[in-house]
């Protein structure tokens, strides 16, 4: 099992007193599958989603990937673990405005010194990024940058992918041509994706797919 999530429970303080968040949510994905959690605003999906990037830690429960409990990890066990084998993509594109294009999508890669050129390219000509590689990300669309944003996630060939509206930013056509490419890469390289996404559209495109209401699994 690739992720396995047990009991995880969050509480935030408000003004108003503690919210719980999350709830005790429970759930598994194997690797090459691919999973999309859905829910109103508030739900805590992308709360979820932030725990299991390791982003945050969890109040009580237990966030297994490949066999790590990451809650238990401290800060740089995290980072060393989202530099390569959890690749996280963000509703905010994150983009280095000083590189270019095929410099933010190496980064990622280069960091975890997992950099291979031929897949860097492989990605930029999947993803309709080719003739934008010498640009800076101020002279592209905001679609391209999601793109670009995806490919820097994809490069380091993360075990897992965690994806937040990754095409929020997309018209409707681009948005399903990129989730080809993400499902096609996802498959073809036996990782697990887990997207947060409001598109029953999209959800339906997933292997499975949970809906969280009020911070527990529907």
């Amino acid at each position: 099992m690739l992720l396995d999530v047990r009991d995880v429970q969050k509480t935030f303080d408000t003004s108003d007193g503690p919210f719980a968040v999350l709830r005790g949510i429970n759930l598994h994905l194997d690797g090459g599958q691919s999973l999309a959690l859905t829910g109103e605003s508030g739900s805590g999906k992308s709360t979820l989603l932030h725990l299991i990037g390791g982003l945050d830690v969890p109040d009580h429960g237990q966030i297994v990937i490949d066999g790590a409990d990451i809650a238990a990890m401290d800060d740089t066990g995290r980072a060393t673990l989202r530099r390569g084998g959890v690749g996280v993509v963000f509703q905010q594109f994150n983009l280095i405005p000083s590189l270019t294009i095929a410099a933010n999508i190496a980064f990622q890669a280069r960091l975890a010194g997992r950099y291979d050129p031929a897949w860097v390219d492989t990605l930029a000509n999947r993803l309709g990024l080719s003739a934008q590689l010498g640009k800076y990300p101020e002279q592209i669309s905001g679609g391209q940058q999601q793109r670009v944003a995806i490919a820097r996630t994809l490069a380091p060939r993360p075990r897992l992918i965690l994806a937040d509206e990754p095409t929020g930013n997309l018209d409707e056509t681009t948005a399903a041509n990129v989730m080809d490419v993400l499902l096609e890469l996802v498959a073809e390289t036996g990782a697990g994706l887990l997207m947060v996404t409001h598109s029953t559209a999209l959800a339906a495109r997933l292997g499975r797919r949970l809906h969280l209401r009020a911070g527990c699994i529907a």
